[in-house]
């Protein structure tokens, strides 16, 4: 039984060597001249194998004749054309081989062209695989016979969010063996099927655009309405909030004529010329997934609440030396108070907000040259709901500022005055009951 054990071992350990040892003889045999690097130039240095680079190869555990199987040490044949070079590749790689049947069948390209010959690597990540084609100039053509890129910027989508995924968490259904070919009518399908992707990660942000301008624009027909792509872009998607400069531009692919208002403006000044982080942009006043129609009521009645984010900031505003009255004031004036009465109500009032006296998108600082401006202005907005208004009209109004003997003395005084004329009445009425129950009781 022993004798029987042994026999066994000794034939697997042949079986197992043998072939190691052949294949070693024939690398041998074949790199005699093939590494020999003082009988290689010109056009023939292409025959040249660097023996290390191979052995460190993915094809090493391969044999030479694997490859080159009509090749033995005493005959070599000629040069192969190119079809029949890549036929030796596709026989192991059948289904990559699929992806350029075309073009390998045409003779322009050959697998050795991209990937090398003894000196293929191993691939370290999948995103390699996809970059090895898609770091070049590619473009898809579409039904319609327009063409969409999909060449990706690997530094790009290093620096993007996603930096940490792979290919497949997106595109998924592609591997370095199967590549399906898709087809779209057009770039919008495209972009709504691209967007279809973003919400299996991202459902919470696809349901709050449910209720978008945004949405109801697209579900109306409106195919130039922006999706996920068309905002984040794709491989270099950057962080919401990262730079405000980026993120306000982007708005300005579709509302050109609003962001260049918006860049001449104080806010919008301080955000291009000094990269002021500090100033709102278009989401911060919009929202970025939650945009709602400005001209409905919802959007106008909590106009001054917007504003106050920033403006009633006691912390953002000492910085600039910007006092904090301004929602107060408002909250506190008539056109304030009667907006708190009808702000639950879907109906539109145009009751005085904000950027009725400031402006949209064009809003101007308050001192200084455009302070003229904007008191010149002022006229003719209040004589919107305010027709007989005449020049002293909008002087009236002392402004977001608390009164003071200095500003406006007169209101400063008629408000310190009934401070204590107003508890001293109440006080009194109050004392007056009480003295006629007293005289009730006593009189009983």
């Amino acid at each position: 039984m022993g004798w029987v054990v042994r026999g066994w071992c000794i034939i697997i350990c042949l079986w197992v060597c043998v072939p190691g040892m052949v294949m070693a003889e024939q690398e041998h045999a074949c790199l005699t001249c093939h590494a020999n690097k003082d009988i290689w130039d010109g056009a023939s240095k292409q025959l040249l194998v660097d023996k290390d680079i191979f052995e460190s190869s993915v094809h090493a555990v391969l044999e030479c004749t694997a490859c080159h199987r009509s090749v033995e040490g005493s005959r070599h044949p000629a040069e192969k054309p190119a079809p029949i070079t890549s036929q030796i590749c596709t026989d192991c790689h059948a289904v990559t081989g699929k992806l350029h049947r075309d073009r390998l069948a045409k003779g322009g390209l050959t697998c050795i062209d991209c990937h090398g010959s003894h000196g293929i690597q191993p691939i370290a990540k999948q995103q390699e695989t996809c970059l090895g084609c898609h770091a070049h100039e590619m473009n898809m053509k579409l039904d319609d016979g327009s063409f969409a890129s999909v060449k990706v910027d690997a530094q790009a989508m290093k620096g993007s969010v996603h930096a940490g995924l792979r290919c497949v968490d997106c595109h998924f259904g592609y591997s370095s063996k199967d590549h399906p070919q898709r087809h779209f009518k057009n770039k919008r399908e495209l972009t709504l099927t691209m967007t279809d992707t973003c919400q299996r990660c991202h459902y919470d942000k696809y349901s709050q655009t449910l209720e978008s301008i945004h949405f109801n624009m697209n579900r109306k027909g409106n195919d130039k309405t922006p999706l996920c792509v068309d905002c984040h872009g794709s491989h270099a998607i950057q962080s919401g909030r990262a730079e405000k400069l980026v993120s306000a531009r982007r708005c300005q692919n579709c509302h050109a004529d609003i962001y260049a208002a918006y860049t001449t403006s104080v806010h919008g000044e301080a955000l291009v010329s000094d990269h002021n982080q500090d100033v709102p942009i278009c989401s911060d006043c919009h929202t970025a997934h939650t945009i709602k129609d400005p001209n409905k009521a919802e959007f106008r009645n909590n106009v001054p609440e917007m504003c106050g984010n920033c403006h009633a900031d006691e912390k953002l505003m000492k910085k600039y030396g910007l006092t904090t009255a301004v929602l107060t004031s408002y909250l506190e004036d008539f056109h304030g108070v009667t907006l708190s009465f009808y702000k639950d109500e879907k109906a539109l009032r145009h009751i005085a907000v904000c950027t009725d006296c400031h402006g949209i998108h064009d809003i101007t600082p308050t001192k200084g040259d455009h302070a003229v401006l904007l008191k010149n202005n002022l006229l003719t907005r209040c004589q919107k709901c305010h027709p007989d208004a005449t020049a002293n009209f909008p002087d009236s109004w002392i402004s977001h500022y608390e009164p003071d003997l200095q500003r406006a003395p007169l209101v400063y005084l008629v408000i310190v005055f009934y401070k204590f004329f107003i508890p001293f009445m109440i006080v009194g009425l109050i004392l007056q009951i009480f003295l006629h129950l007293w005289r009730y009781a006593v009189n009983r």
